[in-house]
């Protein structure tokens, strides 16, 4: 994709944390690309497993569980069989199974979307990477406590934290006009809109392509002049929802 093209430096930077099997966490703004610079690396390295949704430790243990299955891990399968008997576990039990095949094998997790997790939860990954040393690489806004949580001290030391940025200015402004360019976007006022939306941004990937989406759109538009101000300010209100 090319909107990676701009992230080879901190995908071969993540890719390389994750081959060596260490806890980290990953942190960054919405919309930085977090997500996508991990998709682009977890299919690469083996036993890892991806927890999509980690809003709480039963979700947790449940993606858990799901990747180990899909894996082939034996203890899963013989204690769940399927999702639907992942689904049907309690918490307590799920945790247990779990547990056990974590120890059983070599793994390393990945629990993207983490947002103000829980003393519990904290509690739970203390366990995953101390009981079962296993490697938990955790994924949040920053590494503050409204957004990394209970999970913070876990990831006290600087080594143990990687901050994927919004691009700087010069990076941005390619992004825009190659992304502007895929788009085949063209208008009156073009070289203004690029401009502002190199200001309005703050090099943030999603707001990019964001502002860029909603340049097509007719109510934005007036022939073949953009509405800068409409745009902008609208784009604001849904950021802030």
């Amino acid at each position: 994709m090319g909107e990676i093209l701009y992230r080879t430096e901190e995908t071969r930077a993540i890719e390389q944390r994750l081959v060596k099997k260490k806890s980290f966490l990953l942190h960054g703004p919405t919309g930085v690309g977090k997500t996508l610079v991990l998709g682009c690396v977890v299919a690469k390295i083996p036993a890892l497993l991806y927890c999509q949704n980690s809003a709480s430790s039963q979700e947790m243990f449940r993606g858990i569980a799901q990747g180990l299955l899909h894996g082939g891990a034996s203890r899963i399968r013989q204690a769940c069989r399927n999702d639907e008997g992942i689904r049907s576990k309690s918490a307590v039990a799920l945790k247990g199974i779990v547990m056990d095949a974590l120890r059983e094998g070599s793994f390393s997790i990945v629990l993207d979307h983490v947002s103000q997790p829980s003393q519990s939860f904290a509690t739970a990954v203390r366990e995953i990477m101390g009981w079962c040393s296993t490697p938990v690489i955790a994924v949040a806004r920053s590494i503050h406590m409204e957004d990394a949580g209970f999970l913070q001290p876990l990831y006290s030391d600087r080594h143990d934290r990687y901050e994927l940025k919004n691009f700087d200015a010069a990076t941005a402004g390619r992004f825009i006009h190659e992304m502007a360019e895929r788009q085949k976007l063209s208008a009156s006022n073009m070289s203004e809109f690029l401009s502002k939306v190199l200001d309005f941004s703050e090099g943030n990937p999603a707001a990019i392509l964001s502002m860029l989406r909603m340049s097509t759109l007719a109510k934005y538009r007036s022939q073949e002049h953009i509405k800068i101000s409409p745009l902008y300010i609208d784009f604001r209100m849904n950021r802030s929802h």
